[in-house]
């Protein structure tokens, strides 16, 4: 399908660019084959002096843009500053010109004076039910929704939440890079530091924060001490020390996007061990889908976008607590190759890859645009008549 944008796109997002490589990243490299993408982190309060940016190419189309801000400036004085660097940036560009997508509500307070041609809002998370969110967020939020053109959600559960805050709202829950995870399903040489693990292997990836269940993990470890447990993520918002140690748990770090299926191909059996609050209650792990595409068996919390419908259509097994968490990893472990199983998740995410979502989101956002080209030439028709 050939897309035609007309259109450079600026990204407010609270992750970094080189943090964790999910959905913000799958979405961006595709707008970078048909515009030109700045991607606006939050700032650093690192200037010795005036605020300025620092703009780096990841790709031909893609620049990652860094504010750096005086350290100790207040709330106030942070929005008035990255008002006036986006006044900077726009000196020798069109805002109108411009697509603002918003991962972060906290982005508006300094940008809302702005007019680009379309604002979408990309509401991936209930970010205010996160550690540390700001406590303004859902005013904020608020306030964006109002001027959004059109909202994207990253899961059904949080566009049950938020469908009636906006007239053009849409669900998009997980995606998948199905050929990448794939490759997990043939036996791949083991990274080092995995490959030095022997035994039945339970892996996870993704960030280990308050979203992360500890004590399952810790309970897992000591009442299965057979089994491995492989943790690989960056640790955040927690404290390091407070997390389960024992010679079964096995923290590998972080590893790049194109690291992981190396490291899935040779595990037993992916885990999702996640807490059940208000942090995870309107999530969708990305991880659930790419787990099944790398032809491993799936256990999870009762997570519930992970519940449904990946547990209703049988293709992954849930957990309530350790006892119950233990023995659908022990059932897991006791099936062979399931063909049947793999052809279940392959029809699932056949329609399912980050083209599919990033063709639909394209084609919503083109429709606002032919909406708002025909509310205009009405309007010039009637002051014309």
């Amino acid at each position: 399908m050939t897309i035609n944008l007309q259109k450079d796109l600026l990204c407010f997002s609270h992750l970094r660019w080189d943090f964790v490589f999910q959905r913000p990243q799958h979405l961006m490299t595709r707008f970078a084959d048909i515009a030109h993408v700045y991607f606006l982190e939050e700032p650093f309060y690192d200037s010795p002096g005036s605020p300025y940016i620092t703009f780096e190419r990841k790709l031909e189309n893609l620049s990652v843009c860094v504010p750096h801000l005086p350290a100790g400036a207040t709330t106030e004085e942070t929005i008035n500053m990255m008002r006036a660097l986006l006044g900077s940036f726009f000196e020798d560009r069109d805002c109108r010109n411009f697509i603002f997508w918003y991962y972060t509500p906290m982005a508006f307070e300094f940008a809302k004076s702005f007019t680009p041609d379309t604002i979408v809002y990309d509401c991936m998370d209930e970010l205010s039910a996160f550690k540390f969110a700001p406590p303004r967020i859902k005013f904020i939020e608020k306030l964006l929704l109002r001027q959004a053109d059109v909202v994207f959600t990253g899961g059904v559960s949080l566009y049950e939440a938020k469908k009636t805050s906006h007239h053009n709202i849409h669900p998009f829950p997980s995606s998948i890079d199905k050929a990448h995870f794939e490759a997990a399903r043939a036996a791949m040489p083991e990274p080092e530091d995995q490959a030095s693990i022997t035994g039945i292997k339970l892996g996870f990836y993704g960030v280990i924060d308050e979203r992360f269940d500890q004590e399952l993990i810790r309970e897992i470890a000591i009442r299965q001490p057979d089994w491995q447990l492989v943790l690989i993520g960056p640790v955040v918002k927690i404290d390091p020390a407070a997390l389960p140690v024992a010679d079964n748990i096995h923290y590998l770090g972080s590893k790049s996007y194109q690291e992981l299926p190396a490291y899935l191909s040779g595990w037993d059996v992916a885990l999702i061990p996640f807490l059940l609050n208000e942090s995870t209650r309107f999530i969708s792990p990305t991880k659930t889908p790419e787990y099944l595409a790398a032809g491993k068996p799936v256990v999870s919390t009762a997570i519930r976008d992970v519940v449904h419908p990946y547990e209703q259509m049988g293709l992954v097994s849930i957990g309530s607590d350790a006892e119950t968490f233990i023995s659908a990893i022990k059932y897991e472990l006791k099936k062979s190759e399931d063909r049947q199983l793999l052809q279940a998740v392959d029809e699932f995410l056949s329609d399912k890859s980050w083209e599919d979502t990033f063709t639909a989101m394209v084609e919503l956002m083109l429709a606002v645009k032919r909406q708002n080209n025909s509310v205009v030439l009405v309007t010039e028709l009637k002051k014309a008549s």
